[in-house]
């Protein structure tokens, strides 16, 4: 009788943990379920500078601004899309090393390096009004309308407010893990686009949560054979009005127009 009673007790416990199991099966989604994957198809092909050190691209009404770095090559441009040519160019000063730009309305910002300082110039004349110091690294900034999105090398994105530069808040970038490296930035449609440094992919990331929600890969997309392994991929530029995006590369010869393509 005992046993009887022993082996019923064990078949209900069986089948409870096994309802268990399948319940938290059916319910719990993977931790990249929601993740999108895409490929892409070259759209246009443009000439670009090959010996721009891209650290910063954007695209607006026609033209591209570009920021270049190195220590004495360190430039603000505005360029030609359709052939490359310079149209304007800001030769920064030889101990600045210039990073990452972004718009905001009739004003350039453009974020230095290791120098812990920042420039504001006059979009049209490329002027320079202001500056404004950040305590780490710079290396991308783009602007959401409301904020600007700075990152530093790490898996931080920090916001700052548009009017005193000052830091109103920051979120951690992640997939499964911290996602670092994040280098060259651009807001399109509601997303960060990010380059990862020394990699040929593009993170897209919510920028409330941090959240990874697609990786786009760019693999192919230069010849990499005899080229120097500091010009990596660097530079996605966003035109919304035609919805076209860019991306270019340290010291590369083409800027690409691409189509992003869903893979399965």
């Amino acid at each position: 009788m005992k046993r009887r009673q022993l082996l019923g007790s064990l078949l209900i416990i069986g089948a409870f943990a096994l309802g268990t199991i399948i319940f938290i099966v059916l319910t719990e989604k993977p931790a990249d379920s929601k993740l999108a994957y895409y490929t892409y198809s070259i759209v246009n092909t443009y000439p670009h500078d090959e010996n721009a050190f891209t650290q910063g691209l954007v695209y607006e009404n026609g033209s591209l601004y570009e920021s270049t770095g190195l220590y004495g090559s360190s430039t603000l441009r505005r360029v030609k899309l359709e052939n490359g040519e310079i149209l304007q160019l800001y030769t920064l000063p030889e101990w600045y090393f210039g990073e990452g730009i972004t718009i905001l309305d009739d004003k350039i910002i453009q974020l230095t390096w290791n120098e812990h300082k920042g420039f504001i110039y006059d979009k049209h004349s490329f002027d320079l009004l202001q500056e404004f110091s950040y305590s780490t690294e710079g290396w991308g900034i783009t602007y959401d309308g409301n904020r600007l999105i700075m990152g530093n090398g790490s898996a931080t994105l920090i916001f700052l407010d548009p009017e005193t530069f000052e830091k109103v808040g920051q979120v951690e970038v992640h997939d499964t893990a911290p996602v670092t490296q994040i280098n060259e930035l651009e807001y399109i449609n509601g997303k960060v686009y990010a380059n990862i440094w020394k990699e040929e992919k593009i993170a897209i990331i919510n920028p409330q949560t941090g959240q990874v929600e697609g990786w786009i890969d760019l693999s192919g997309i230069r010849d990499i054979e005899n080229q120097d392994v500091d010009n990596v991929l660097n530079g996605i530029a966003y035109d919304a009005e035609g919805n076209r995006l860019f991306v270019t590369g340290k010291r590369w010869p083409h800027l690409f127009e691409i189509k992003l393509i869903p893979r399965e």
